[in-house]
């Protein structure tokens, strides 16, 4: 058989291991450990009484049994039209402009809580949580500001570019506080109906150095500050869309017309200087041409002169050329006459006579009759034949002509 050992608990050693126990189930339920999430702080009021802050991120130390409250560092009131993850989430803002038209516009604004834990317990003290803190605080004052920045500009105005001074006044009564907002009341009568209408303008109430007078900024005093807001869209009743539609008709008529008259000043202006520019263009020509004109008629005068001279120059030469074949026949007739006159012109006698002779010798050759009759029935005396007779003669005239001296000088 086995030996069997018995283990044996003192009272001493069960009673440390209850105490453990015990300390395990408290340690466990009352939990003396924190933590604080990234971007959120934490309000810590423990049993005995005292408030602290927890800022940053991490475990922290705490008394069992503290109430913790946590709150973002920075909280987001959303009026849009859909869901988002903003701390407030709500439907569009209305608003009313000056001129009593209505309007709902859609915002963000993210609000950063104070970074001073006096300031951050405060804030807890007046709102308890976070819920309480953006529903009746920040909810509230977003809306109020963005209706009082709609009071101070008329419809027209804001969608005729006045959307950035709604922001900008949005943002300023966000950061500085509520204007204070005086009414004033006007009256005037038609001059053609007679008819009396009345006109409301908002004014922002200003202190003596002309600063804007506001309420008290109670978030700001809180230490809330303004991160960044947005004014996302503004969307019109049917009454100012149906003004803002003919207004744009209108506007788009104006400008199409501007449009249309400086297109046709341009084209006006356009077509004075295409006219002038011609105009340059027909005067340059008109030079061109009659300078052409002035160039070919002193071309022409020039050419003309250069003719004349050289017609001058031809008749001049002629003139010589005449006088030189004057003077040559001159003096040729003149050596002539001086021949002539030395020889009696003897040699133009001897042609002549000579082509005297040959022209009756070749008659008489070609005489066909008789030279001696044939029947004499008388005499002359003479002796002589009558064809030696008539060749004598005929000698004799030559000589005659000729004036030639046939006579023999006998010596």
């Amino acid at each position: 058989m086995r030996n069997v050992k018995t283990v044996k608990f003192d009272v001493k050693t069960i009673f440390w291991a209850f105490s453990f126990f015990i300390a395990i189930v408290l340690l466990c339920t009352l939990n003396p450990f924190g933590y604080n999430d990234l971007g959120y702080r934490e309000v810590v009021e423990t049993p005995p009484g005292n408030k602290y802050v927890i800022f940053g991120n991490g475990y922290y130390l705490k008394f069992p049994g503290s109430k913790i409250t946590t709150y973002p560092n920075l909280v987001t009131i959303a009026y849009t039209k859909e869901q988002t993850q903003a701390t407030v989430n709500q439907g569009l803002v209305e608003v009313r402009f000056m001129d009593a038209t209505q309007a709902h516009a859609e915002v963000f604004v993210k609000y950063e809580l104070p970074n001073s834990e006096q300031q951050m317990l405060a804030l807890h003290e007046d709102f308890r949580n976070l819920g309480h803190l953006a529903a009746t605080g920040l909810a509230p004052y977003t809306r109020e500001c963005l209706k009082y920045s709609a009071q101070l500009m008329e419809s027209e105005q804001h969608y005729s570019g006045g959307m950035s001074k709604l922001s900008n006044d949005f943002r300023d009564q966000l950061d500085n506080g509520q204007y204070v907002v005086d009414n004033f009341e006007t009256s005037s009568r038609d001059s053609v109906t007679g008819e009396l209408t009345k006109t409301y303008e908002n004014k922002i109430r200003l202190d003596a150095k002309a600063n804007p007078v506001r309420n008290s900024n109670d978030l700001g005093d809180m230490g809330i500050s303004v991160r960044m807001h947005n004014i996302i869209n503004v969307d019109y009743e049917a009454q100012v869309d149906g003004k803002l539609a003919k207004k744009i008709e209108a506007s788009t008529r104006e400008s199409v017309s501007k449009q249309n008259l400086i297109t046709a000043q341009q084209e006006e202006l356009t077509a004075a200087a295409e006219g002038r520019k011609r105009l340059v263009e027909i005067e340059y020509e008109r030079k061109q041409e009659q300078t052409k004109a002035l160039v070919q008629a002193e071309t022409s005068v020039k050419l003309a002169g250069k003719d004349k001279e050289k017609q001058f120059i031809a008749l001049e030469a002629a003139r010589l050329e005449a006088q030189k074949i004057k003077a040559l026949a001159e003096a040729e007739a003149y050596a002539k006459q001086k021949m002539m006159a030395a020889d009696g012109a003897l040699e133009k006698k001897l042609a002549t006579y000579k082509e005297v002779q040959q022209m009756w010798a070749t008659a008489f050759q070609n005489f066909q009759g008789d030279l001696v009759p044939k029947f004499q029935t008388g005499s002359s005396g003479s002796g002589n034949n009558a064809g030696l007779d008539f060749m004598q003669i005929m000698s004799a005239k030559a000589a005659m002509d000729l004036n030639l001296d046939q006579k023999m000088d006998n010596k």
